[in-house]
């Protein structure tokens, strides 16, 4: 009775994988290696908005590291991949031979058919962002950026070919903080997630998986080519990254999450 992750390797997702560690309950660990954490600054921008996107992930990446001291998750057994080998032949026998009932992913890219129907294992995959309204990528971003910074959350959901569209199992929120930026509350996201997700696990019945709850509406799926640069000035020049505190004040208004969980 068994559960494997297949996750990314930054911060935020090796936090991730210590949390579930301590639920007992996990057999093997795929670590994807992901794309450098600080991305260099394109060329192309004027000099403000060059500025602007070199502080912006200088400050992900000071909050993250901040969050998400490093751990010491070397007592399980690990896979080491890359986006290539990541659904590679070597990748199936990993998860066979740690026969697992269920198999959770997070922050790596998209598992293909032909991994998934090799394996006897539920999937469910955790997504940074509040299925179906904020689907896709950069989903931590855009609710602040549409000045509802309370619709910030994580959804696992399970795995199929749509986009962050499967059936829906669990979702949280964490409760907006005063003085928090925008990265703050990406990482606190992350890590009030984690720890209902790893109480969760703990009384989830392997033997009896339950099934999501199917999404009703398609949402919103924002692809990588939505961001631009350009979007920084509306959190950093107009709001000086105090949407948060704008939100619990009342100065700004929003939805209200609607969360599920069926576990």
């Amino acid at each position: 009775m068994s559960i494997v992750l297949i996750t990314g390797d930054h911060p935020r997702h090796k936090f991730f994988v210590n949390e579930m560690l301590e639920t007992g309950l996990i057999s093997g660990w795929i670590a994807e290696s992901r794309e450098e954490f600080i991305p260099e600054t394109p060329m192309n921008l004027n000099k403000k908005t060059k500025e602007l996107f070199k502080y912006h992930f200088d400050q992900r990446a000071k909050w993250e590291n901040e969050f998400f001291s490093s751990a010491d998750i070397s007592s399980v057994s690990s896979l080491e991949v890359n986006k290539d080998s990541l659904n590679s032949n070597e990748t199936i026998q990993f998860i066979n031979s740690k026969a697992p009932k269920l198999v959770i992913s997070y922050g790596c890219h998209k598992l293909e058919s032909s991994l998934i129907e090799n394996i006897p294992a539920k999937f469910w995959n955790s997504h940074g962002g509040l299925s179906p309204d904020y689907r896709g990528v950069t989903t931590h971003f855009w609710p602040s950026y549409f000045l509802e910074p309370q619709m910030t959350g994580m959804t696992l959901h399970e795995t199929t070919d749509k986009i962050d569209g499967g059936a829906l199992i669990f979702q949280s929120c964490a409760p907006l903080t005063r003085g928090d930026t925008l990265h703050m509350l990406a990482c606190r996201t992350v890590q009030n997630y984690s720890y209902e997700l790893r109480v969760k696990l703990k009384t989830l019945d392997l033997d009896n998986i339950p099934q999501g709850k199917i999404q009703k509406s398609s949402g919103r799926i924002f692809k990588g080519s939505d961001w631009r640069p350009e979007h920084l000035s509306l959190i950093y020049n107009l709001y000086e990254d105090k949407i948060v505190d704008l939100a619990i004040s009342g100065e700004i208004l929003g939805r209200i999450p609607n969360l599920i969980s069926v576990i």
